[in-house]
């Protein structure tokens, strides 16, 4: 991992960061704007992408939002003045694997960079989760049921996926929306529901489990 993208707008700051990370053994290059950085990221020259939300063009978030959309998995250390809690959920949710907020350390942001390094090298790579006949792919972001391919929305995915990971167990509503909506998502809403009822008709009725007064489970 030694191609870095830096999507940074703000000239004083891409210097810097640049500088830093060349001084360090890593090659770069800089993005000033959102669409510029989506260009570069998908070509798939890069092995970490540096990325600020306030971005012309493209913000941040549409980036990182149509990056995953185009299942491109590029590690992505976003890198920003914005320190909100829903904004941090946001990114996070959205497919940023770290957060760090400006001002910040270059030390610090260099040890987040080498940390990727580090689980990139090691860690064999999951893309596949499975339960008996239902798959979901991590790198296409689509689900197999039977001998049937499923396209998901991004939401879709995001709830399969964690009750894959989760066979058997049950998950309360309250769990869920805050996994998948964030930890702000008013805990009244029968959004989780509705999403239910979704993936049951995209995989199968029986695919998951209504636990009367819990919540829902994969069996």
């Amino acid at each position: 991992m030694n191609r870095i993208l830096i999507a940074e707008d703000e000239e004083r700051i891409a210097s810097f960061v640049q500088k830093g990370l060349r001084a360090n053994g890593f090659t770069t290059v800089v993005a000033e704007d959102g669409d510029l950085a989506l260009g570069h990221a998908l070509t798939g020259g890069f092995d970490l992408m540096v990325l600020d939300i306030g971005l012309p063009g493209r913000d941040g978030f549409t980036v990182l939002r149509e990056l995953r959309e185009a299942r491109v998995t590029l590690p992505v250390i976003v890198l920003t003045a914005r320190d909100s809690v829903r904004d941090t959920v946001a990114g996070l949710e959205g497919g940023a694997d770290d957060w760090m907020t400006k001002p910040f350390r270059f030390e610090e942001l260099l040890a987040r960079v080498r940390l990727r390094q580090r689980t990139a090298a090691r860690a064999p790579e999951v893309t596949m989760l499975r339960s008996g006949s239902l798959a979901l792919d991590l790198r296409t972001r689509r689900a197999r049921a039977d001998d049937r391919t499923v396209d998901l929305t991004a939401r879709e995915f995001v709830l399969l996926e964690m009750f894959l990971r989760h066979p058997g167990q049950v998950l309360s509503r309250e769990q869920i929306l805050s996994h998948v909506w964030g930890y702000d998502f008013d805990p009244g809403s029968n959004i989780v529901d509705v999403y239910v009822r979704a993936l049951r008709r995209k995989l199968g009725a029986e695919r998951l489990e209504t636990i009367r007064g819990m919540g829902y489970r994969l069996p």
